[in-house]
């Protein structure tokens, strides 16, 4: 009796355990083997990246599109256009609720191709 206590109380006091958050936090809420395509926001500032992500959108038309909801808005828009034009679906996500409110780096990921449902067989580019 007192362990089932004990795991009552720690589940209430720091919720639900995760499996691998800081990869689900990296990936944008995926985790990595689901992720196809992973670009950092350095990576999508570049002039031919969205002509690239309009033909992973075209060729993989199950996956998901997840867009890093903490970038400022000019980066946010291309790609939400490309989405909307492709029919395609897709996330904005700000990932509130973390405990340090920490700046954006060039290398942290500002994009992610990813299957939501399933471990995918190959990667696209990382």
């Amino acid at each position: 009796m007192a362990d089932s206590s004990e795991e009552y109380i720690k589940q209430h006091m720091f919720g639900n355990p995760q499996i691998k958050p800081d990869e689900k936090r990296a990936f944008l809420g995926n985790f990595r083997e689901r992720v196809a395509l992973a670009l950092t926001i350095g990576q999508i500032q570049r002039p031919d990246v969205g002509e690239l992500v309009g033909k992973i959108l075209n060729d993989y038309p199950e996956y998901r599109l997840y867009i890093n909801g903490r970038m400022d808005q000019e980066l946010i828009d291309p790609f939400m256009d490309i989405a909307i034009e492709h029919n395609y679906k897709f996330t904005v996500l700000v990932q509130n609720g973390m405990r340090v409110d920490q700046p954006l780096k060039p290398d942290d990921f500002g994009l992610v191709v990813a299957n939501p449902h399933e471990k995918i067989k190959r990667r696209i580019v990382f």
